[in-house]
């Protein structure tokens, strides 16, 4: 058997699977296919989905060297790792003869692992350096954002990436404590926060900056944006995108992306004013959500939903949006 030194995946510490069976259904897995999982983290979905594909070929994307270890114990022949951001989607598959693929997985979410491991600063529990980078060889810190931001600038990414209430309140509050001591840990942060939390939602409070200074970090909108785009030129017609999102702003640019091909949720028209066809159709036009047995044992997984679409045919006389 080809995967037979494959690691399980689904048992790793490092990230446990969100709605795994969903995933592997609506992929509508062909045991000779072409798929790719472009958030690989620990390798849960991607072992589970290599078992089903024997004569098939995967392609795991993560940008995480973690991730990219964690990769190394793989054995499997029809397995390639590539270290890179998903938003190179195209260019990876391309150069690795691997397009056009049939299948595209991708699990938003940052594993386990990550929000557990305190080095990597994205815990609100943990103390560690403030970093919060998916790849920590290159780009801009949390602790650059927090100190060196303008108070426009934070006000902005509160605004937009926390959807914290009175976000100017919170930037002026950030620069007045920087100004006596640079933040550079997790903890420093917490504390500099925790007097503007709303009574009884502190953690609530406290998640909302932290997600939005990570997304900052790592341009996470602007990745998903530029993955969105591609995933249309690189499935055949009739291959699945299934994408998991675990917060409204990653979930609402997939579910306009698929409903409209833009990220404005706009239908485009020609010159005559009808309605260019979309090269991607919804599946489910409400998202799927995790059962209650699986919230129950994994708590992380509650915020999920999934979107599924398919890669249809262009019609003859109609183009796709361009």
């Amino acid at each position: 058997m080809a995967n037979a030194d494959m690691p399980s995946g689904q048992d790793q510490p490092y990230h446990r699977p969100v709605m795994l069976q969903e995933c592997l259904r609506e992929l509508h897995l062909q045991p000779s296919g072409t798929y790719v999982d472009v958030t690989f983290g620990g390798g849960g979905h991607s072992a589970a989905m290599l078992r089903q594909l024997p004569q098939g070929k995967l392609v795991g994307f993560d940008q995480d060297g973690d991730a990219y270890q964690n990769s190394l114990a793989w054995q499997a022949p029809n397995f390639q790792f590539v270290r890179a951001n998903f938003r190179h989607l195209e260019r990876y598959l391309d150069s690795l003869d691997a397009l056009p693929v049939d299948g595209i997985l991708a699990d938003l979410g940052i594993s386990s692992w990550q929000i557990d491991e305190p080095s990597k600063g994205f815990s609100i529990r943990h103390d560690g350096p403030l970093d919060m980078r998916m790849n920590n060889a290159s780009g801009i810190s949390a602790e650059e954002v927090v100190n060196t931001y303008s108070p426009e600038e934070l006000v902005r990414i509160f605004r937009e990436y926390g959807e914290v209430p009175n976000p100017r309140r919170l930037a002026q509050h950030l620069v007045a404590e920087r100004a006596r001591r640079p933040i550079t840990t997790t903890l420093h942060l917490r504390e500099a926060l925790w007097p503007l939390a709303p009574r009884k939602a502190e953690y609530k409070f406290l998640a909302q900056v932290f997600q939005a200074i990570r997304i900052e970090v790592n341009d996470e909108l602007g990745a998903l944006k530029e993955m969105l785009l591609q995933t249309a030129k690189v499935l055949r017609p009739g291959g699945r995108l299934v994408v998991l999102t675990y917060h409204s702003l990653e979930d609402r640019l997939v579910k306009d992306f698929i409903a409209s091909g833009n990220f404005e949720g706009t239908l485009a028209k020609d010159i005559y004013g009808n309605t260019l066809n979309l090269p991607l159709e919804a599946v489910n036009k409400k998202p799927m959500a995790p059962t209650l047995a699986e919230i129950e044992a994994n708590p992380r997984a509650r915020s999920a939903k999934m979107r599924v679409a398919v890669r249809v045919q262009e019609r003859l006389g109609k183009a796709f949006p361009v």
